[in-house]
């Protein structure tokens, strides 16, 4: 569905291709209605195929990951998060990287403005992105001591470190790299987490080069008034707000309400999960992200545009949950997918 004019119900969307099922339901809602305060345009950072399958128990082939991405562009997506070059025995699930990027090939073409990050470790990894011609990265860091040993079997700091000279020689490569910042909001082993600390490795990561700040709530437990905070810390150190981007799970039910603090706040950029797909594989406590569907819902509702057609993407995320054999946790696809008969 494309945004419409303030109040007004847009155009129903037009039916999908032949072959193109499953289809989804079109109510032509909701029903649009402008809040001033909040930002005109918002773009959506699609985490599905990366930080979505990841996750995964079983893994996925890769004609099936290859068309996911097509389906998620072909649905207004502007930024889809491939995969990661990280090594197999840490993620088996994206273990395919090499033979995926091929696949992707004129697939930009197709869709004028796409991009499609990848996230890598290290320079190895880096190594691996640019050989498949990476046009974008991004970093993934931790403000808490233990999930950096955890998740990057090193210490908080020796992570940035490492990161140093991959921010350094993608930034020479003409490749801008965005940073992640995981538990910003509370950690699974040491609880709540100091907004100094997360400002902290936040300016850190800005000052190696990257170009835009991705704050992870990777627990789900953060609140609308953490957030207000957190983000009001940063503006206050200097960080312009455009540079910042939320990236929220929905544990305890907050994802939504979150995301509409940072709205407020004047956060442009959200990542979002196509069908809710995700967690986290070293944080257990963690389910899965915030729903794109449920997100563009919210947004259009708001008369936000997002560029996405939330049609042709609930249709995408009711395709990807046959692929998974189970129903997708979007409260959106449950209410809009069409189940033939």
């Amino acid at each position: 569905m494309t945004s419409s004019t303030p109040g007004q119900n847009p155009a129903p969307s037009p039916s999908p291709p032949a072959g193109r099922e499953p289809d989804a339901v079109d109510l032509g809602l909701p029903d649009a209605v402008r809040d001033p305060a909040l930002p005109a345009r918002v773009r959506i950072h699609e985490v599905g195929p990366r930080d979505g399958l990841q996750n995964e128990k079983s893994l996925v082939p890769v004609e099936v990951k290859a068309e996911f991405i097509e389906r998620l562009a072909a649905a207004g997506l502007r930024t889809v998060e491939a995969t990661s070059f990280v090594h197999p025995k840490w993620v088996p699930q994206l273990a395919d990287a090499e033979e995926l990027m091929p696949g992707l090939a004129g697939l930009t073409d197709r869709h004028p403005g796409l991009r499609l990050p990848v996230l890598v470790p290290n320079e190895r990894g880096l190594d691996r992105a640019l050989a498949h011609h990476a046009t974008d990265i991004a970093v993934f860091a931790s403000a808490t001591e233990t999930f950096a040993r955890r998740n990057l079997n090193r210490s908080a700091d020796e992570a940035l470190e490492m990161f140093r000279p991959v921010v350094g020689r993608a930034a020479e490569a003409g490749v801008p790299t965005r940073g992640y910042l995981s538990m910003c909001f509370g950690d699974p082993w040491e609880g709540p987490v100091p907004q100094a600390q997360v400002i902290d490795f936040g300016l850190r990561l800005l000052d190696l080069g990257c170009t835009e700040l991705s704050l992870g709530d990777t627990i789900g437990v953060a609140t609308p008034g953490q957030v207000t905070t957190l983000l009001a810390g940063f503006v206050r150190a200097g960080v312009p707000i455009e540079r910042i981007a939320v990236h929220f799970h929905d544990t305890y039910g907050q994802a939504l309400a979150n995301t509409l603090a940072a709205l407020r706040s004047g956060v442009t950029v959200v990542d979002a999960s196509a069908g809710g797909l995700g967690g986290c594989p070293y944080a257990k406590s963690a389910t899965g992200n915030l729903a794109t569907e449920d997100l563009v819902w919210m947004l259009h509702g708001l008369g936000i545009e997002t560029g996405v057609d939330l049609r042709a993407l609930v249709a995408t995320s009711g395709w990807m949950a046959r692929q998974l054999g189970r129903p997708s946790p979007s409260r959106a696809v449950q209410a809009l997918f069409h189940q033939p008969a």
